[in-house]
């Protein structure tokens, strides 16, 4: 069934109200080298608003702190409609290693950053951005409720963790009476699907939204990249490029421009772009609720949305998904085995001896 940017969803065990797509602001600005320019970035807050969408997602070192501020300014008249979602835990000053982490010193200090840089009094989403193994989860989380007591922030969240640690987190927090979490960002598309052994399951079994970044696996979901990059000699991978960035993630393998094989088959069948198809296929899966989409342009973005309008028959989807399936893993494959599966629903006799 078709959707729109209006077409709301509620995040996780939150009564919040987003759109089916977020828009990725981490575009915005050039300082990484590869952004679009203020009047560019305003094309595509426009064209996204316009069209009904709530949920732009940014952080407080995207582009060197630009993202942020550029969103202060384009949401002066319309603050109050939009779902404005931020992270902290990257390194703000370089030199200053309290200036990043997930500690409270950190949370606070970037979430007055974070108020100055977008202009508002309040964040309505804020994500710990990377779990870094060394604060104690009971400092972060009576931290961002005591933001979320204050007003600065109305939901908490979390981006890059573990299943088991945030898993831990929601329970305690609902057993202490802390704000809850009510969203995990993962990078989650057609090539990385790590994401549906423990995490995606996780989120809905703890009431968390799933939020993909990176839906369309840097640019590898689009086809614009061939077997040949694999080898030239003039792309140099350390020069601060989108394909640059993409080589060094090592996203650029036979497995994957196989799926990529699929992906444009099926787009021709659909008359859809490769993209479109990519970023529909991640939301088919019922457990999350919002990819995050980062275009450069205008006809980038308005390419994306054209995903909600995507409709897979059975076959497609059963060949998208035989393509990039991958294995569970224990004890995931055991349980879901027929014997298993017989034995703890009582199909079997299970002979026992003394």
């Amino acid at each position: 069934m078709s959707l729109t940017l209006d077409t709301y969803r509620l995040l996780g065990r939150s009564g919040l109200r987003v759109s089916p797509l977020a828009l990725g602001a981490a575009t915005f600005g050039t300082e990484w080298g590869w952004g679009a320019e203020q009047d560019e970035a305003r094309k595509l807050f426009d064209l996204y608003v316009e069209r009904g969408g709530n949920f732009i997602d940014t952080a407080s070192t995207y582009t060197n702190g630009s993202s942020e501020r550029l969103l202060g300014e384009f949401t002066r008249d319309n603050r109050e409609s939009l779902v404005l979602a931020t992270k902290y835990t990257t390194l703000r000053r370089p030199g200053d290693p309290n200036s990043g982490g997930p500690h409270r010193k950190s949370l606070f200090a970037s979430v007055e950053a974070s108020l100055r840089q977008l202009n508002t009094d309040y964040i309505d989403l804020l994500y710990l951005h990377v779990w870094d193994f060394t604060t104690p989860v009971e400092e972060i989380l009576r931290g961002m409720d005591d933001l979320v007591r204050q007003g600065k922030v109305l939901y908490v969240a979390i981006s890059n963790a573990p299943a088991w640690q945030v898993s831990r987190m929601q329970a305690i927090a609902d057993l202490r009476g802390w704000s809850p979490l009510v969203a995990l960002q993962i990078g989650y598309n057609l090539i990385e699907r790590t994401g549906e052994r423990d995490l995606i399951p996780m989120a809905r079994e703890m009431g968390l939204g799933v939020v993909p970044w990176s839906p369309l696996a840097g640019g590898v979901l689009t086809g614009k990249y061939s077997r040949s990059d694999l080898t030239r000699a003039d792309v140099v991978r350390d020069d601060g490029t989108r394909k640059a960035v993409t080589l060094a993630g090592g996203t650029l393998t036979e497995r994957n421009f196989a799926i990529v094989d699929v992906v444009k088959e099926v787009a021709t069948e659909l008359g859809r772009t490769p993209a479109q198809v990519g970023l529909a296929w991640t939301l088919q899966n019922p457990g999350v609720t919002a990819p995050v989409v980062g275009a450069r342009t205008p006809a980038q973005l308005e390419d994306n949305l054209g995903a909600l309008e995507v409709d897979f028959t059975a076959s497609q989807l059963t060949r998208l998904n035989e393509a990039s399936a991958i294995e569970l893993g224990f004890p995931h494959d055991l349980l879901a085995g027929d014997a298993m599966r017989a034995v703890t629903r009582g199909d079997l006799v299970v002979e026992t001896r003394r």
